[in-house]
């Protein structure tokens, strides 16, 4: 989403579900990877006895510019069971504190981010100030970081997404099962080399329609693509050779939602994606 990093939804979270999704990842015991799909391009992901929150967004928007079209699934203050907190670009719908201060507050995990998400936490959102969070939380990684998370291995790979200033990509292993989490990129030359290192079981990809937004400054109208069409996205899995393909992010932004089924057709004349995997908000996806 290209926006700016700190907009007017910067307020309290009211879930439209209760407390069910988090209390669904706290009680997880899966033989894998398990993976909750949150909306826009959220997941929490439990491998072994490791819990990370990626992307959880859960405002409203910037009304009537940016509109959101799906439920809030949780409130970030009954989250329980988080180990790590990571963003993919410093976009509001990706480092937002709001949802994910309260996380770090509550459950004293960390949080990964390249540096100028890292500023949007730091000193545009005061997330320190404005939340229970310490200094000592916040841990800026870069494209050819490697760390562990408990259980859970993570490499930060280079991505392709034009409207962000410092976007990654994140490859999280655990017992021999491998996910890609590309943010909003695009395809990217790099793709190739990474789906040659690593066996890629499941890649999520956002994707969406172009659509008209209103212009941040004018107001008016103005075509807008944010996301992957249906041939950038199987390209981006292609490339990648994975198993299965994610669709994210298309049901979020009022003018800009699209549907993943359209996706059927263009998988099924390639090799790789092998599958794809059509999920909506609060759906577990095993890997």
């Amino acid at each position: 989403m290209s926006t700016a990093a700190h907009p007017a939804d910067v307020t309290d979270v009211h879930s439209d579900w209760g407390e069910w999704v988090p209390q669904a990842v706290a009680a997880a015991d899966p033989d894998g990877m398990a993976l909750w799909y949150l909306g826009c391009n959220g997941f929490a992901v439990v491998g072994g006895e490791t819990t990370l929150w990626i992307d959880p967004y859960l405002g409203t928007g910037d009304p009537p510019r940016t509109v959101r079209m799906v439920p809030v699934p949780f409130d970030p203050a009954d989250v329980t069971s988080a180990d790590a907190v990571l963003a993919t670009h410093e976009h509001t719908d990706h480092v937002h504190g709001p949802s994910q201060a309260p996380i770090l507050a509550e459950t004293s995990a960390a949080f990964y981010a390249p540096d100028d998400s890292l500023a949007v936490a730091r000193e545009a959102e005061r997330w320190s100030e404005e939340w229970a969070v310490t200094d000592d939380q916040f841990t800026e990684v870069t494209e050819g970081d490697s760390f562990t998370v408990g259980d859970v291995s993570v490499d930060v790979v280079e991505v392709n997404d034009p409207d962000a200033t410092h976007p990654v990509g994140y490859v999280f292993s655990y017992d021999g099962r491998t996910v890609f989490h590309g943010g909003d990129t695009k395809p990217h030359d790099g793709f190739a080399a990474v789906g040659e290192t690593y066996d890629i079981d499941l890649a999520v990809v956002a994707f969406g329609s172009v659509g008209t937004v209103p212009d941040k400054e004018t107001g008016e109208p103005a075509e807008t693509k944010w996301y992957c069409d249906e041939n950038e996205a199987v390209e981006v899995a292609r490339a990648l050779d994975a198993d299965r393909l994610l669709p994210t992010h298309w049901d979020m932004w009022k003018g800009l939602t699209a549907d993943p089924a359209a996706l059927h057709e263009h998988v099924r004349g390639f090799d790789a994606p092998r599958r794809l995997e059509i999920v909506e908000i609060g759906d577990r996806v095993d890997v």
